[in-house]
């Protein structure tokens, strides 16, 4: 029997498993870096299936390393858990741990076979906080030779276009004053947010494509009476590279402190978590990525077509930027719905979903063993 054939065995004795990882995950919607509940059931997971786990490490409590095999090609597989705020699961993220799992426990049933160190990474707080980053800062990359996981999408991608992306809150702070008898002694901090904000509206007309900006009122008042003291506005910057984004936080904080300037507030600024980078992916890896999902039927008409790729920001790119790393996007059908909307969160449980997990598991696995049994890439991966 092949390692492709024993993988295989591997995935799908685990099939009820993991698809039940995926549901219970999904049942079980934690914020980033609190994914208590889906952290130890990944962990958990692992270590019923032989694999040395070491819980909260990096002093992150929802990250853990599980590890098979002690070969000297180290292939880290990242599982993200963590969901987003009021719509759970829309982002998919109980397919990827699922999936991350399931392709970990194929790769261990042949590791011994292709010389080959497995790594599942528990990577927590993908959206917005960046645990993968504080994982890198820990050093839990620094002897991986290459690095992979999958994203559920409406489509079939080999990769997206990963936009470096800043997180960060801006605290404008006034006066109270009563907004009926007295307003002229208050000093209204929602009139600078609104100041910052036709300022950014009219900026977007100028913005180099590729950058972008998003943000919400996060705190806007305490009384429609009261002139608002504190106002706090919370925004995501985005840019094709980092040195862009840096360019562009310059233009919207002259924004921002045109809105202090003409309301008389004061201002400040709150980084949010870590910036995210550029992806930078290995197209080496990626092309034995997709002889391994074509292998289970899927297609890449998109990327064949030269369809551009999608936009998203993620942490594994700044993991790309250390270790050669792909990012593949697997189709989930959504009937339309696309990533961050409540009608995605419904699609991930669907039986399509659940055969996701198991694609999902199954190219990763075949892909490492791909590239793990590839003498010019392997020597190329443990040169680096």
């Amino acid at each position: 029997m092949s390692a492709q054939d024993r993988a295989t065995k591997a995935i799908e004795a685990s099939r009820d498993d993991l698809i039940s990882l995926s549901h219970f995950i999904h049942a079980n919607p934690e914020m980033g870096y609190e994914e208590f509940k889906s952290a130890e059931a990944v962990a958990a997971a692992c270590e019923r299936t032989g694999f040395s786990v070491e819980r909260g490490i990096a002093s992150l409590p929802t990250a853990f390393r599980a590890v098979a095999g002690h070969g000297d090609l180290h292939v880290v597989i990242c599982a993200e858990y963590d969901a987003l705020p009021d719509v759970g699961h829309a982002c998919g993220h109980n397919i990827i741990a699922a999936s991350s799992t399931g392709a970990a426990i194929g790769l261990a049933a042949v590791a011994d076979e292709l010389n080959l160190r497995v790594t599942l990474l528990g990577t927590p707080s993908e959206e917005g906080g960046g645990g993968k980053i504080d994982l890198i800062n820990a050093g839990e990359f620094r002897d991986a030779h290459f690095a992979m996981m999958i994203h559920p999408w409406p489509e079939e991608r080999l990769e997206a276009t990963c936009l470096a992306v800043d997180h960060f809150d801006v605290t404008f702070e006034g006066k109270e004053a009563h907004a009926s008898a007295a307003p002229w002694q208050g000093i209204n901090a929602l009139d600078a947010l609104t100041i910052a904000q036709v300022a950014l509206g009219l900026l977007r007309q100028q913005l180099v494509p590729g950058d972008q900006f998003h943000g919400i009122v996060a705190e806007g008042g305490a009384a429609a009476n009261i002139i608002p003291s504190r106002v706090v506005g919370r925004f995501m910057a985005r840019s094709l590279t980092s040195e862009r984004l840096a360019v562009l936080r310059s233009r919207m904080n002259a924004c921002f402190e045109a809105g202090a300037l003409a309301s008389g507030a004061t201002m400040s600024v709150k980084e949010l978590g870590s910036a995210f980078s550029h992806m930078e992916s290995d197209h080496e890896i990626l092309s034995h990525y997709r002889r391994a999902a074509e292998s289970l039927g899927r297609r890449f008409d998109l990327d064949d077509a030269g369809v551009a790729k999608p936009t998203i920001s993620t942490d594994m790119a700044n993991v790309s930027l250390v270790v050669p790393s792909i990012h593949p996007l697997l189709a989930i059908p959504t009937n339309g719905a696309v990533n961050h909307q409540p009608e995605f969160t419904a699609a991930c449980i669907t039986s399509e979903a659940d055969q996701a997990v198991i694609d999902g598991a199954l190219a990763l696995a075949l892909t490492a063993i791909s590239v793990a049994s590839d003498p010019s890439l392997r020597n190329r991966l443990q040169s680096t």
